[in-house]
């Protein structure tokens, strides 16, 4: 019973994380919900706090439940074989295109056929993440791109870059907002994956 009502849920889960991770590319009238039903629980942050320490806090939340999504959904040992196998699989295909041997090239070859089963089964194991992930971190995304959408003129200084419009481009489309975001996240995420152990292909 346990058991069928965790697959249900996972199936749940993942349906749910399907339809956001997608739907927010092609329907405003989604993203606009997901911000204002956000705003409801998040709303009062800008009041207390200034907004990049808003957006540092949302990528900190974001970084710890994507890592523990991912250190307990994904088969890292499994992952670790993997990469490894694949490795010695290409010093072998190397070694044996320079030794002009065609029987060991096929034999790679078949080998490296064999390992594209292997190569779809990981991504899938690291697509699933990304779903569960979808469930937290795009609610909390699109609440911040409304709440900036819905109050213009908000400046921040940047390290080396001087002070900006957070709703200006850096470069091309990439918003100071969200290239914020983007490097608060990247340390945040990496202390707490170095503190869980998670991730490390070595």
């Amino acid at each position: 019973m346990n058991e069928k009502l965790t697959k249900s849920l996972d199936k749940a889960a993942m349906a749910v994380g399907f339809v956001l991770f997608f739907g927010v590319m092609i329907s405003a009238e989604l993203r606009d919900g997901l911000g204002e039903a956000t705003g409801l629980l998040l709303g009062w942050l800008p009041d207390i706090l200034p907004f990049h320490v808003v957006l540092f806090i949302l990528a900190a939340v974001t970084g710890l439940y994507a890592s523990l999504i991912q250190k307990y959904t994904m088969d890292w040992e499994y992952l670790r074989s993997s990469q490894e196998k694949m490795k010695k699989l290409q010093r072998n295909m190397k070694e044996a295109q320079l030794s002009g041997d065609q029987s060991r090239i096929q034999a790679m070859q078949n080998e490296q056929m064999k390992a594209v089963a292997d190569q779809g089964k990981m991504m899938q194991m690291q697509f699933k993440p990304m779903l569960y992930i979808g469930i937290v971190s795009i609610p909390l995304f699109m609440w911040a791109y409304l709440f900036i959408s819905n109050n213009p003129g908000m400046m921040m200084t940047f390290p080396f870059w001087g002070t900006h419009d957070i709703n200006s481009t850096v470069l091309g489309p990439i918003l100071y907002w969200f290239y914020w975001y983007f490097i608060c996240s990247l340390p945040v995420s990496q202390i707490i994956r170095k503190a869980l152990d998670i991730g490390s292909m070595s």
